[in-house]
């Protein structure tokens, strides 16, 4: 079975001085409907697995495949391509346009994609009703609740389809009653077969996950759980 994302030997190195090692060694297979949490302290190297995994970072050796393809060294335009069709990024700030509607602001993920509008409202329609925002399209981000404005940016991760979800402490700006109707909005995409990766810091986040990495200076150990 071809993995939706792998790692082979993977690292990263920032040349110094002095020099750091972010990621050593790393080789990780992420099968489809797998919920992976990524664990550790600050600067343990989580930051930099999401970044190469998200395509925001290129490793110093080793390679990168999405659902069988050489990532590794594509040039940016298509880095920006694969990114824009292969990957959906949610992260701690919501980074919702304040003057522009659920809908839009959904619509937005597929602004330099080439996607036709009628069907860039279809695909945030139906984003946004998978995240039950359905009957709040039109509601600016301003009268929505925390949680809710993590949903519209949930939905615009989703709206393209996504081979994974990157999250970066999706749940880090909102209390902990919120946190858990959006964790319980993961576990739903997940059991619905969306392939999750999320950073997180919190012990009770990760057991949301079937596999959890940890990660301390640049080395990666797996737990995995039936």
């Amino acid at each position: 079975m071809t993995a939706v994302v792998e790692l082979q030997d993977v690292s990263r190195l920032y040349p110094g001085p002095p020099a750091v090692h972010a990621l050593t060694s790393c080789s990780l297979r992420i099968e489809e409907g797998d919920f992976v949490t990524v664990v550790g302290p600050s600067g343990s190297g989580k930051s930099t697995l999401l970044n190469i995994l998200g395509l925001l970072d290129q490793p110093s050796s080793g390679r990168y495949l999405i659902r069988g393809e050489d990532v590794t060294a594509l040039p940016e335009a298509q880095r920006a391509r694969v990114r824009g069709d292969q990957l959906g990024f949610v992260f701690q700030s919501f980074h919702l346009l304040e003057q522009r509607s659920c809908l839009e602001n959904v619509m937005l993920a597929d602004l330099y994609s080439g996607v036709p509008e009628r069907e860039s409202r279809e695909r945030a329609l139906t984003a946004l009703q998978a995240v039950g925002l359905g009957a709040l399209v039109a509601r600016m981000p301003t009268e929505l609740s925390g949680g809710q404005q993590q949903r519209v940016a949930i939905a615009r991760a989703l709206a393209s389809d996504p081979a994974v979800l990157l999250c970066d402490e999706p749940t880090g700006n909102l209390d902990s009653g919120t946190a858990a109707t959006i964790l319980a909005l993961f576990d739903e995409l997940n059991a619905a077969g969306r392939t999750v990766v999320m950073i997180t810091h919190d012990a009770d986040v990760a057991r949301h996950g079937n596999r959890t990495l940890h990660m301390l200076d640049g080395n990666v150990t797996e737990t995995a759980r039936p």
